[in-house]
């Protein structure tokens, strides 16, 4: 396994919803899945890379948006399966250790080498119970698996594409679109109002 930094600063670019960073990963796949992917130039991130990055629970990258915030570990390879030994092991116990005391919801973006598509998969931590907008999240993205003996590793066929993660944390929420609704009402009632009210010969005098 062979971790780049170039693979960091493509899932970054993508994530800040640059769309010359969104077209370059999403170039073979198709257009229902460019169209997904593509939600994230209207609700970009802000994506920093992590200081000490992968140490001490950190991540390699931190998204950051009003509603939700992901610290992010980044691996590439060119098996299918990532076995989490050794320093990756410790890596993913400060992960899950910082996401249990903050209250976050760590993330791990494995992206496999030589596939056309979606290359990345998503799969996040299993951090216990979580609150808000992540708490609905984490019902739609998977934890990372667990080997027979019970350590978790990753299987990039199990993860979540991530143009379909995109597509689930940039759709608008229900309240987004109460708001809208609400707005879009009020405009209506307001020019029935002026209709109703407003005698025709003084409507050539309003503009």
């Amino acid at each position: 396994m062979v971790q780049g930094a170039q693979y960091e600063r493509e899932l970054r670019h993508v994530l800040a919803g640059l769309p010359e960073g969104v077209r370059a990963v999403t170039r073979s796949c198709s257009e229902s899945e460019r169209a997904q992917a593509r939600l994230v130039i209207e609700k970009p991130f802000l994506v920093v890379r992590a200081a000490g990055s992968g140490i001490e629970g950190s991540g390699d990258l931190l998204a950051l948006r009003g509603d939700i915030c992901f610290p992010i570990e980044v691996k590439t390879s060119k098996e299918k399966k990532l076995y989490l030994n050794g320093r990756l092991a410790e890596q993913y116990s400060a992960l899950e250790n910082i996401g249990k005391r903050c209250g976050l919801m760590p993330l791990y973006a494995y992206r496999l080498k030589g596939i056309r598509g979606d290359s990345w998969r998503i799969f996040r931590i299993d951090t216990g119970k979580l609150e808000g907008r992540l708490s609905i999240l984490a019902r739609r993205i998977p934890t990372c698996p667990l080997t027979k003996n019970g350590r978790p590793h990753l299987i990039w066929d199990q993860g979540l594409p991530l143009h379909k993660f995109l597509a689930l944390v940039c759709r608008k929420t229900e309240q987004e679109s109460k708001s809208f609704e609400t707005i879009q009402e009020r405009i209506d009632i307001e020019s029935q109002i002026y209709e109703i009210e407003t005698p025709d010969w003084m409507k050539g005098f309003i503009r």
